[in-house]
């Protein structure tokens, strides 16, 4: 059953997406080469199983689809990377093969500036600080989830840099310098400091991928890539994708 799953992403990764007008997110930033837009919450980044034509790439090929569809599907359509559907923010995508080539180069060589913001249950053990344990996916409940092995993974490291507080949370500015799996959401919550919203990863719990019963919306994850920092030309360029007011500090 897995591997026809995985099969079928991959024929839709493979085709060409649908334009969706109705789905076209904001421009934060455009030049020759790249677009940055901003990704909304609850928005899939790519078609996969069972959003065929409903997903930011499916808005974006409504406003540059021409230049997109030229990278094809061995360069994803331009894609350089991808959120969490209940992640919010910023999103990078090449429009000519030259410059997906060299931004593919600069992620894999961590050369890509990525801030969060994130409000945390609680609040870390410090106002600021690093977490470096290793990270391994693994599939649970037909979920990817990471995990926190005792040995082996992933090399991982999360920085944050507290902003504030708002009530019983604290407010975050998270750099993920690493590009693992859920990877602020599993080290926050292993602070003992979950993301609020988080309802898979929980402070000294395994994660949990039970479905919510019928009808019920889930609360706001309250993650967000707020700025993106990449080389554009000559030039190193940050683009910055407003928070909802739930991420922003308090006066």
């Amino acid at each position: 059953m897995r591997d026809a799953r995985t099969r079928q992403d991959g024929d839709l990764a493979r085709r060409r997406p649908v334009p969706r007008p109705d789905l076209a997110p904001t421009i934060l930033h455009e030049s020759d080469e790249a677009l940055c837009v901003a990704k909304a919450a609850g928005m899939v980044t790519q078609p996969g199983r069972g959003h065929a034509d409903d997903t930011l790439l499916n808005g974006v090929f409504a406003l540059r689809g021409e230049a997109l569809a030229q990278l094809g599907a061995d360069r994803d359509w331009g894609l350089l990377h991808r959120l969490d559907r209940e992640v919010s923010g910023c999103v990078l995508l090449a429009k000519t093969a030259a410059a997906y080539d060299t931004l593919r180069g600069a992620f894999e060589r961590r050369e890509i500036g990525k801030t969060y913001l994130a409000r945390v249950a609680g609040s870390p053990p410090s106002a600021e600080g690093s977490c470096s344990r290793a990270i391994r996916e693994e599939i649970r409940g037909g979920v990817k989830v990471a995990l926190l092995p005792a040995r082996g993974g992933e090399s991982a490291l999360t920085r944050w840099r507290t902003l504030g507080r708002r009530g019983g949370d604290t407010l975050l500015e998270v750099e993920p310098v690493t590009g693992r799996l859920h990877q602020i959401r599993v080290h926050m919550a292993a602070l003992g400091c979950p993301i609020v919203g988080d309802r898979m990863y929980r402070a000294d719990a395994p994660p949990n991928t039970s479905t919510l019963p019928p009808g019920r919306t889930p609360d706001p994850l309250l993650l967000h890539a707020w700025k993106l920092g990449y080389p554009e030309g000559t030039v190193r360029r940050t683009v910055e994708c407003p928070p909802p007011e739930a991420l922003r500090p308090t006066a």
